[in-house]
């Protein structure tokens, strides 16, 4: 058995799944990508999806040919209710895409139950949901496909990578024919790829922590080393030239070695986000409700705030590794929106959200620290 296959495997084992329906990939996106292209979804279709995301997640819809419906999100859980899913359904429509929210799975049996009855496939997006679970049910095994992240910061790391679960038979071929079209990642991407986890593993503490971000993320901009998005999938909507790519070794081999004290990783969020609630809670401040806390892994803590570069220069002062993901509807991009064809006006829990969202980071062993934190800053927070 080679990398490749043993890393499958591993990943088929966690989730108690055939191996055969596990295929991964050089980043999340090109599972989403696969899963879109082997539904035949292209010119004249719709699919439905939060406006609230990645940007990288309607341009997989867009490169096809295909056009993004947008629906609202819920203040609460961050993630698109069935109701306001119903509402944009039109003949057109081909999918629907269930956003799993920093860990939190919602509505899904619900959306699901609608999208059935009206023969719409589902898809769920897991990039943040790998290991967690909904109704008992591990995040992901429900839709007629679903696709996961490995990349920085998400439940378990590779540096990037992708994996995609495929539970409709009917889509299983046609997948595996696309598989065999996929690029192979350059050699200097697999090393560039290869320095970035050595750097994360053995040089990125918490000194360093803000400084080396922001390296990253410039060098990533420039394209001088492999980023979670290049300049392209963030500037515009074409598709890049080596856009459709498959796993490299090095990714299965980082993969492998940390799904193993995984198990740990899931149980400290969980742990951690609890107590964050809790404590949100007894301060009367925006918190989880019971119903919510069942289906959510905690990848991070969502929290609102008055004023967001304020309170995370304090975190930063306070070694505090604070996330500001979805600072727009489509992250990271801001402004006009136009060609991604959303129109942030008619979506304004995502904008009031978006305008006001941080993420308190729950995979710390020691969380003093944090609660010291939230303590002297509560009036900063909604």
């Amino acid at each position: 058995m080679n990398k490749q296959e043993t890393y499958r495997s591993t990943i088929s084992d966690f989730l108690g799944v055939d191996q055969k329906n596990i295929h991964t990939y050089w980043k999340g996106r090109v599972a989403l990508y696969t899963a879109l292209k082997a539904m035949n979804i292209g010119k004249g279709d719709e699919v439905i999806l939060p406006a609230f995301t990645c940007v990288v997640v309607p341009n997989a819809i867009i490169y096809l040919g295909a056009t993004p419906i947008y629906v609202d999100i819920d203040k609460n859980s961050l993630c698109a209710p069935v109701k306001n899913i119903e509402d944009k359904i039109s003949p057109k429509t081909k999918c629907i895409l269930i956003q799993n929210m920093l860990g939190l799975s919602f509505e899904v049996d619900e959306i699901i139950a609608l999208a059935s009855s009206r023969g719409i496939y589902t898809i769920e997006d897991c990039t943040h949901g790998f290991g967690g679970t909904y109704n008992g049910v591990y995040n992901g095994l429900k839709t007629d496909c679903s696709f996961y992240s490995t990349q920085w910061n998400k439940p378990f790391s590779t540096g990037i990578g992708g994996i995609l679960y495929v539970q409709n038979k009917e889509l299983r071929s046609g997948i595996e024919e696309l598989n065999k079209t996929l690029k192979n990642p350059s050699f200097k991407n697999v090393m560039i790829l290869r320095f970035l986890i050595f750097a994360k593993t053995y040089i990125l503490k918490n000194w360093s922590y803000w400084f080396l971000l922001r390296l990253y993320r410039k060098l990533s901009s420039l394209g001088l080393v492999v980023g979670s998005s290049s300049k392209d999938e963030i500037e515009g909507v074409k598709k890049p030239n080596d856009y459709f790519m498959g796993a490299s070794n090095v990714q299965a081999f980082t993969g492998i070695k940390v799904l193993k004290k995984f198990n740990k990783v899931i149980e400290m969020r969980k742990e951690n986000g609890i107590k964050i609630n809790e404590w949100m809670q007894s301060h009367n401040k925006c918190h989880l409700s019971k119903d919510l806390i069942i289906n959510h892994s905690f990848l991070k803590f969502p929290v609102l705030v008055k004023n967001r570069e304020s309170f995370l220069l304090a975190a930063e002062k306070f070694k505090i590794p604070m996330g500001d993901w979805f600072i727009s509807h489509l992250h990271p991009v801001q402004g006009d929106l136009s060609q991604w064809k959303l129109n942030v006006s008619e979506f304004p829990i995502a904008q009031e959200v978006s305008e006001q969202i941080v993420n308190l980071p729950t995979d710390i062993n020691h969380m003093d620290s944090l609660m010291r934190f939230l303590e002297k800053h509560k009036n900063e927070l909604l």
